[in-house]
């Protein structure tokens, strides 16, 4: 077995006449066309859509900004190394600022736990949590800092797609071991954790995989450390702002990017792909192609594959949805951090709907971003930006109406106003609400999923699909469908992790 750990191999400058045609200008095509381009590739990226960045999208109304798509930026540094392996600095093309308030996490009964960037300013802003409480979240803390050294030096670093590629790189006991293998993410908080809301508010950093903390297994208690070591950051001008450097830098370094540009067919002779059909008729051929949509859409939708080839994708179910309701308020909320979690009274109840049940939940936990607690151009003088998203199921066999996402939204809202937000229906001036299907036809996400790939201790172990086919010799994959995984920094991993291979095996 061979690895192909990101780096030198990656910053070699060579002339290669090899072409690498890629489907898709989100996070994950970019990362892999800049890669491939700083080692001398030629680069074509295709986008059906008008914008790059994918999911990192935007919307402005009446002077309202709103990120339509991700809003937490972690672990800067991934990003970094697509501007430092092209001879730039990221501070050139982004403006980033770390955020001092994690996020706030609210509860039914009234209390408020902050997570913040300051460990005594998190100590003095936490009256609920006793000295023993912080002892408690010590000791998990230091457990999800060994997690995530476990699967640096080998999920990520070397780019592990699978339980026997990790043995054989780790040795069984270790792969055991320092994974946390018979555990799911819950059973580790409570191992630690006591206080039941702080658990339940840690328990959340499910929320970047899209997953359930009571199925998604115990290796993802790695998020806390990332998060709290590495920081929560923010791109002045809205996250919209990381695609457009991105777009660029890919720009500036001779990637040939194209918008309003849908693929509708990959071709094939054999086991190869030799071309990508366009839309509007064009043929573009290509000695590697990268597929930036999801393994199985591009499986079903560009490549006709049957049921019995897809049959053994089944493992890699979708993860959640979500339902998006941007709002602008007349009125400002002094009680948000710019990222907030409205939980559930029932956490348990609220995963298993989701996650089990594929219901609308009851009573959802709710994530809201208030981006003008840190960026004020982002609404009006005395106005209010407030993004709000439930986790709720992908698209079903027998789909949800819109009727239903709307009992929903009504729902979320009463339970905002009744925790705090009061009046926000009546102080709302725009509002802008995404529901699964809008997702699924604007990304062509299956089934509308928003993380890709659900992370399962049962189903999958939490791997996702494999970057590269198993059928079709010169054909990748990147993205959030993909090891390893969903959310920002993984997806633009996924991208140097398959352009690393790329080089390795076309060299």
């Amino acid at each position: 077995m061979q690895y192909f750990p990101p780096g030198g191999q990656l910053q070699e400058k060579t002339m290669n006449p090899k072409k690498a045609v890629i489907i898709g200008a989100g996070l994950g095509g970019l990362s892999a066309g800049i890669h491939l381009r700083n080692a001398g590739y030629a680069v074509e990226i295709y986008e059906k859509n008008a914008h790059v960045g994918g999911r990192l999208n935007v919307l402005r109304a009446e002077g309202f900004s709103f990120d339509l798509g991700p809003s937490i930026l972690t672990l800067p540094h991934i990003f970094e190394r697509l501007f430092t392996g092209a001879g730039k600095q990221m501070a050139d093309y982004v403006k980033m600022q770390s955020l001092p308030v994690h996020w706030r996490n609210f509860f039914e009964d009234g209390n408020v736990i902050e997570f913040d960037r300051d460990r005594q300013q998190m100590e003095l802003n936490n009256p609920s949590l006793a000295a023993d409480d912080f002892r408690q979240l010590d000791n998990f803390l230091a457990y999800s800092r060994k997690l995530y050294a476990a699967a640096d030096c080998g999920y990520f670093r070397h780019g592990l797609e699978n339980l026997w590629q990790v043995i054989r790189c780790h040795g069984p006991l270790a792969a055991l071991r320092d994974f946390d293998a018979f555990s799911v993410m819950n059973d580790g908080t409570r191992r630690h954790i006591r206080h039941v809301q702080l658990g339940n508010a840690i328990n959340f950093f499910v929320k970047y995989v899209g997953s359930s903390a009571y199925q998604a297994p115990a290796i993802l208690n790695l998020l806390p450390h990332v998060q709290f070591h590495y920081g929560l950051w923010y791109t002045e001008g809205g996250l919209i702002k990381l695609a457009e450097g991105l777009h660029r830098l890919a720009t500036d370094i001779g990637v040939r990017i194209e918008t309003n540009a849908e693929a509708v067919q990959l071709r094939h002779a054999g086991h190869r792909i030799d071309s990508v059909i366009l839309k509007d008729g064009r043929v573009i051929a290509g000695d590697v192609i990268i597929s930036n949509l999801e393994v199985i859409p591009t499986y079903v939708r560009l490549l006709g594959e049957d049921r019995r080839f897809l049959k053994p994708l089944d493992k890699f179910e979708p993860a959640c949805s979500g339902l998006v309701i941007d709002i602008g308020s007349r009125k400002q909320y002094p009680m948000l951090a710019h990222h907030n979690f409205f939980f559930s009274n029932d956490p348990k109840k609220h995963f298993r709907q989701v996650f089990k049940e594929y219901k609308l939940p009851d009573d959802p936990t709710v994530y809201v971003v208030a981006v003008t607690r840190t960026d004020k151009s982002q609404a009006p003088a005395g106005c209010e930006n407030i993004k709000i998203l439930p986790h709720i199921p992908y698209i079903q066999d027998r789909p949800y109406t819109r009727e239903d996402y709307l009992e929903l939204r009504e729902r979320v809202l009463l339970k905002l106003e009744r925790m705090g937000l009061a009046g926000l229906r009546q102080n709302t001036v725009v509002e802008h609400m995404w529901t699964p299907d809008d997702i699924q036809k604007t990304y062509g996400s299956h089934r509308g999923a928003i993380y890709g790939v659900v992370s399962d201790w049962r189903k999958n172990l939490g791997f996702k699909a494999p970057r590269k086919s198993g059928k079709y010799a010169n054909l990748y994959f990147v993205g959030g469908s993909v090891n390893p995984g969903g959310g920002m920094p993984m997806v633009v991993l996924s991208g140097e992790l398959a352009a690393a291979r790329i080089i390795h095996e076309l060299q």
